[in-house]
């Protein structure tokens, strides 16, 4: 068909070939890139193996080391909980006021309630009167102050049993070291088959190559 142009000439526009254009191009991807799935002659044993690989990684990864990270993270959380409970039941709080100063080498640390040091405390139990006790108390409490001190059953200074918060913070960061260890063995198991899926497709196309290279040296005639 001619149309005119814009300087008086005709112009031939072709005809727009059917099955052309966006969705022409967004099928021929499909097909190149789903090509390892399809029976065609570029396929090879080792494209195969490495298709059905690639599928295995991608659950491996989806599904099973999320699991993996979840029941590790579980049973964490379960055996945090009751060692928690377990010193729960042997360890007690109580409410003492510091009787010792904080020592001259740590008076720089005064402030930093992250860095406890040993003073001496004294406290009032029922049936046993006034006791004095060592126990570690952050290095921001001075003399006089009151402070929370746990003792075990021999009356040992010892720290407090973790918390529900403590427990959960456990239980996520096993359930997440434990899934990111899974997606790395995973990940260095497939760089290592694709290795091995290289050499192999390597000497496929060098077996091909012994077949057909030389006919192409044959002379025309």
């Amino acid at each position: 068909m001619c149309v005119s142009g814009g300087g008086g000439g005709p112009v031939t526009r072709l005809p727009r070939l059917s099955g052309s254009g966006g969705g022409m191009e967004v099928d021929m991807r499909t097909r190149v890139r789903g090509w390892r799935w399809r029976r065609n002659p570029l396929r090879r044993r080792s494209d195969v193996v490495e298709a059905w690989a690639m599928l295995v990684v991608a659950v491996l990864l989806s599904v099973v080391a999320p699991l993996v990270g979840v029941a590790a993270g579980l049973h964490a959380h379960d055996r945090a909980r009751a060692l928690a409970a377990a010193q729960r039941a042997e360890r007690h709080e109580v409410r003492a006021v510091v009787i010792g100063d904080a020592p001259e080498r740590l008076s720089t640390l005064r402030d930093d309630r992250r860095h406890p040091y040993r003073a001496q405390v004294r406290w009032t139990e029922p049936g046993k009167g006034v006791r004095t006790a060592w126990a570690r108390v952050p290095a921001g409490i001075r003399a006089g102050e009151p402070v929370s001190v746990w003792f075990d059953s021999r009356g040992r200074n010892v720290p407090p049993p973790p918390d529900d918060v403590a427990v959960w913070q456990h239980a996520v960061t096993v359930g997440a070291a434990a899934a990111a260890g899974a997606a790395t063995v995973v990940l260095l198991g497939h760089a290592a088959e694709r290795r091995i899926a290289l050499r192999h497709r390597l000497a496929e196309w060098e077996r091909e190559w012994a077949r057909t290279g030389p006919r192409w040296n044959q002379p025309l005639t």
